[in-house]
């Protein structure tokens, strides 16, 4: 029988990516349901392609165009109920956890619930409450298969299995973004429109700037600690300009074992989607030759201080990494909407970290309340910003 899939996310590029998968391998899954944020249009090509059973939709005003737009055979639901039941009220075996930001907390939780194993692309899940969300899969015996390319690696290093006393170390790898090249006083001049050309991943806007900032590597350490888990330690990263090599695991005895493919988000999916198999993918095959070198450096922390500040939180825990994934929210919503500075990112994340009471994380509603006061302590603290001047 085909795998039934859900996807949290769908018109992102993650979603977009994992329905091009599906339709390369049309008798292997059936499409259950999908929900997206403000997208409504492409939501509705996506429901016409794929006949999903429901569909959902963020704002009510968007579900009732949908309605209008969709055969009557497919629900359309909105908001946190849309949400909610496109991850657990479906049916699907495997649902695609592809939201961005903290959104998409409270919908994996609830597909855990429903018995769904999930493939992780929303790294914020992980971050803000690791040691809940994988308690809950653990105690459900459910898989979460990791879909972004670096911990997709890493799970196919140790083929599924828990590192153990065998692993040393695990190693992810970073382009740098577009900025790993510029000074200090260089970074604090850069314009949004420079922080959104990623070299080498089309993404979302939110996560490019995250890319930028190396807060995206950051948040992966942590999502890495609670997948894998293992003690903050023993995670770390290396610059990889040419994101061919995506992670490495080092062993005890000094051997160390790379994934490497072209940077093609089909790849990490497809082995989420049809693990413990593997499926031919279209993506283009990596060719070294060709490539002719590979290079690798340290992080420069004086540089891309957010991800000093990820170290910080993970090895402190509790509540931390929810509050440096608020913080960071607000901060890079502020920076695209031209209010503050790129390095102003940082600063608003580590004043955020520097004046939060850590507690601990054993409950949604502990993880929540910690994203609300960030949320609203890094909001006081943009009043009063000057607007930078942008070229």
């Amino acid at each position: 029988m085909p795998q039934s899939v859900a996807i949290l996310g769908s018109t992102g590029s993650i979603g977009e990516n994992t329905l091009r998968v599906i339709a390369d391998n049309p008798d292997r899954f059936d499409v259950a349901a999908l929900a997206a944020g403000s997208n409504w249009e492409k939501l509705s090509d996506q429901a016409r392609a794929f006949s999903p059973r429901l569909v959902s939709v963020a704002d009510p005003t968007d579900g009732e165009r949908l309605r209008e737009a969709l055969p009557a055979g497919i629900r359309v639901l909105s908001g946190e109920e849309g949400l909610r039941e496109v991850a657990a009220g479906a049916g699907a075996g495997i649902v695609v956890s592809a939201l961005v930001g903290a959104a998409g907390l409270a919908p994996t939780l609830a597909a855990i619930e429903s018995g769904a194993s999930i493939a992780l692309a929303n790294k914020e899940v992980l971050v803000m409450a690791g040691e809940l969300v994988t308690g809950r899969a653990r105690e459900r015996s459910l898989p979460l298969l990791p879909i972004d390319s670096e911990h997709a690696g890493v799970f196919q290093i140790l083929n599924g299995r828990a590192p153990g006393a065998e692993v040393d170390r695990i190693i992810l790898t970073a382009s740098g973004g577009p900025f790993r090249d510029l000074s200090i006083g260089a970074l604090r001049d850069v314009t949004c429109e420079a922080a959104l050309r990623h070299p080498t991943w089309k993404m979302g806007p939110k996560i490019t700037i995250d890319s930028a900032s190396l807060m995206n590597k950051g948040l992966e350490l942590i999502e890495a600690r609670w997948l894998f888990g293992l003690a903050p330690e023993r995670v770390d990263v290396l610059i990889h300009p040419e994101s061919v090599v995506h992670a490495l695991v080092e062993f005890v005895d000094g051997s160390v074992l790379a994934q490497m493919s072209v940077p093609d988000m089909r790849i990490s999916i497809s082995q989420a989607l049809c693990y413990p198999d593997r499926v031919p993918c279209q993506a283009p095959r990596l060719d070294l030759a060709q490539r002719g070198s590979l290079t690798f450096g340290e992080p420069d922390l004086t540089r891309f201080p957010c991800l000093s500040h990820a170290k910080a939180a993970l090895a402190e825990g509790g509540t931390s990494p929810a509050v440096l994934n608020a913080a960071n929210e607000v901060a890079v919503a502020a920076f695209l909407d031209a209010r503050i500075g790129f390095m102003d990112i940082p600063a608003l994340v580590g004043t955020a970290l520097d004046d939060h009471q850590n507690g601990k994380a054993e409950s949604l509603e502990a993880v929540m309340e910690a994203d609300r006061w960030a949320r609203e302590f890094t909001a006081s603290r943009l009043n009063g910003m000057r607007t930078p001047v942008r070229s």
